[in-house]
């Protein structure tokens, strides 16, 4: 005969299974959490790409590790999260602690030391697989560079393209673009981005152009964008939230091969060289500006000034200009007769022949009117003391005491007379050096041989062509005035 079970103990027998079975989970929760594990969200990554790094500790009181790098590569963000866990009346905490970083090649991620509870604790080590980051022809986002030359000489101009292309329907939240690595070449000019369409994607465009300052074999490197996009995770219950994940992008690498220039160049390029001038004659001590342009693709920042010597001419030279691919620079002659402006020249190494060329402006005469003819210098030599005999002259004392007095009266007035006669012409130098310097350095030009003349006239003419302010000595003023009877 079959016994029949009382329904009231087979519900309080399943309780008991019931209780066992959440007391078990209980005690692996808590063995599974117990001290510290640490984990990676991803173990194989590509150049650039973020990493997570986390570690999970339980424990009433941790002391929590300072770590600045993982991988010799920086820790580029941090956060961390605190769950509290109530089991049989007993309060537990597990933290969960994030770093980000982002390994450059393939490594191993040390150990760690973490204080729990006073006791010490550590991670386990984890590896790291790097690969070299790859694009495929039908990506989301691309990066590629493009250069206009492979071979070239040092200084010489080419043209760097960088192009940014993103699929059409694919989002980005946000972005941040780090430009490639140029090391031993010089940035003359950066485009402004450029975007248009082409074969399902939004191409954004930039020309850098490059001038290469080292010889031999130059790389430069990869440009990288980091695009964020939406994404999900789970979070501590279980659920999925949305979130933000970051990805680089990163585009090829260039390599140039960079040759030095013949010996005795340092220009190189393609140019044109022009002198103008805003007109044929002047008068004398009239300023006369001319413009000296270079045109064309090359080194122009090398150019130095064209300034030339020309004898009995006061030139002076402004900064150079450069706009583009055309340099200007201003000159200005001062002179008091007729004068030639000789050939200006420029010496490059042709980049299209191959060849060291030299390119020079037309010699130029300019006809100075109203002139001054010089005066030669002439230099009395004094008068030969012509020694005569005289007739002794009687011994009386009154006519010799006159004679004296005669004599002293006649020294002081004749001296008095020399002091008045000399006033005026000092009066006239001074007014000449101050108030009228064209009219000082006009009559100076003449003896622009003597050496302090010749410095004389370097000063007036900065003071009245480049507004400079320097002081003339007056005193050697004087004696040059006195010297040539500059009255």
């Amino acid at each position: 005969m079959k016994q029949h079970k009382n329904p009231a103990m087979k519900n309080r027998g399943k309780g008991i299974v019931m209780t066992k079975i959440l007391l078990i989970f209980f005690i692996t929760t808590q063995m599974l959490f117990a001290g510290v594990s640490a984990s990676v969200d991803m173990q194989s990554v590509e150049e650039g790409e973020m990493v997570t790094y986390s570690l999970q500790i339980a424990g009433e009181s941790v002391k929590r590790p300072e770590i600045a790098t993982i991988c010799d590569s920086d820790v580029l963000s941090t956060s961390s999260q605190t769950n509290m866990q109530i089991i049989n009346g007993s309060v537990s905490k597990n933290y969960t602690l994030n770093y980000k970083f982002a390994p450059q090649k393939s490594c191993k991620i040390e150990s760690f030391e973490i204080e729990i509870d006073g006791k010490k604790e550590r991670t386990k080590e984890i590896e790291i697989s790097v690969k070299a980051p790859s694009q495929t022809k039908d990506a989301n986002f691309m990066l590629l560079l493009h250069s206009d030359k492979k071979e070239l000489y040092v200084s010489e101009a080419f043209e760097l393209t960088l192009l940014f292309k993103q699929k059409d329907g694919s989002n980005a939240i946000d972005s941040k673009f780090t430009p490639p690595a140029m090391d031993g070449f010089w940035v003359r000019e950066e485009s402004k981005p450029q975007k248009y369409q082409e074969d399902g994607y939004t191409v954004t465009k930039v020309v850098y152009t490059l001038l290469a300052q080292r010889v031999g074999m130059q790389k430069i490197g990869r440009a990288k964008i980091q695009i964020a996009s939406r994404d999900t995770k789970i979070d501590g219950w279980g659920g999925w939230i949305p979130t933000i994940k970051w990805k680089n992008h990163f585009s090829n690498e260039l390599d140039l091969s960079v040759k030095p220039l013949p010996s005795g160049v340092s220009l190189v390029g393609d140019f044109t060289i022009t002198l103008s001038l805003d007109k044929a004659e002047v008068n004398a001590n009239e300023a006369l500006d001319a413009t000296v342009s270079v045109s064309g693709s090359g080194n122009l920042e090398d150019i130095k000034s064209f300034k030339p010597n020309i004898p009995n001419v006061a030139v002076f030279d402004e900064k150079i200009v450069i706009d583009g691919k055309k340099l200007s620079q201003k000159l200005t002659f001062v002179a008091e007769s007729d004068f030639m402006i000789p050939p200006l020249k420029l010496t490059y190494f042709d980049i299209n022949s191959k060849e060291i060329k030299t390119i020079t402006t037309n010699e130029i005469a300019i006809k100075v009117k109203n002139q001054k003819p010089k005066e030669e210098l002439t230099i009395k030599k004094p008068e030969e003391f012509h020694e005569e005999t005289l007739a002794p002259a009687p011994q009386d004392k009154s006519d010799a005491v006159m004679l004296f007095f005669v004599f002293f009266t006649g020294l002081v007035v004749g001296a008095a007379l020399m002091m008045f006669k000399k006033l005026p012409q000092i009066k006239k130098a001074k007014k000449s050096s101050i108030k009228e310097p064209k009219a000082l350095l006009a009559k100076l030009m003449a003896y622009k041989e003597d050496a302090e003349v010749k410095r004389l006239i370097e000063i007036l003419e900065k003071n009245i062509y480049t507004n400079d302010k320097t002081e003339i000595d007056k005193k050697v003023l004087k004696e040059v005035l006195k010297r040539y009877k500059l009255d």
